[in-house]
């Protein structure tokens, strides 16, 4: 774990993520809120590329809760299936959907506490849903931003948890809608976990991870 860089360093590492992609924006396809809250509670231990896939053709028959209890579980399983925990996840899809319509009138709601109460919905999904939809800068940390946060002196932390508060407390408030998205991207195809591309980093100078490869 690298030691927390300065407020000056962490300010000049955002500007060059902003510099770079000035409106980040996350992977995983959804038309609403609630296929946001889909995908994103069936991307645990699976890829975007791999959610969007078995989401696409969902997505068009299925875009609302009501649309989803009609499909039934067994029929949203034959669209996830190529993903992982398919059946536990098909079965989340339907509670969750039934909750929606039966407590929240078919409409997601925008607290963070709502929103875990959701099944398959942890805090990292709501976080998620709160930033990417609400616009409201809530950091969810995914192991991308942990693996950078530590390595990089950004935002270290023993737990997702504390990366999470190091994050909020650390990062100026003009950074903090995107910074998650900046995070994430950057571990996903710069900062990556066996061979971290250095060479090219934007912030290769500014980063305290010790065993930068050229």
């Amino acid at each position: 774990m690298a030691k927390q860089l300065d407020y000056h360093t962490i300010r000049e590492i955002f500007t060059r993520f902003q510099e770079a992609d000035a409106a980040p924006v996350g992977e995983l396809d959804h038309v609403n809120a609630y296929t946001l809250v889909v995908a994103v509670a069936l991307s645990a231990q699976a890829t975007d590329v791999g959610v969007n896939k078995a989401t696409k053709e969902l997505f068009k028959i299925a875009d609302t809760p009501e649309k989803m209890l009609a499909l039934g579980e067994e029929a949203v399983i034959e669209h996830i299936k190529t993903i992982g925990l398919y059946r536990n996840k098909a079965k989340n899809v339907i509670k969750l959907s039934r909750i929606l319509v039966e407590e929240y009138g078919g409409t997601v709601p925008n607290s963070r506490a709502a929103l875990v109460s959701l099944p398959g919905v942890g805090r990292k999904t709501a976080n998620v849903v709160l930033n990417m939809w609400w616009h409201y800068p809530a950091q969810a940390v995914d192991t991308h931003i942990f693996r950078v946060g530590n390595r990089s002196g950004i935002c270290p932390g023993k737990d997702v948890d504390a990366v999470e508060r190091a994050i909020e407390d650390n990062i100026p408030v003009d950074f903090q809608q995107h910074a998650h998205h900046w995070l994430i991207l950057h571990g996903r195809y710069h900062c990556k976990a066996r061979k971290p591309l250095c060479g090219t980093c934007i912030i290769r100078d500014l980063c305290a991870f010790e065993e930068k490869n050229l």
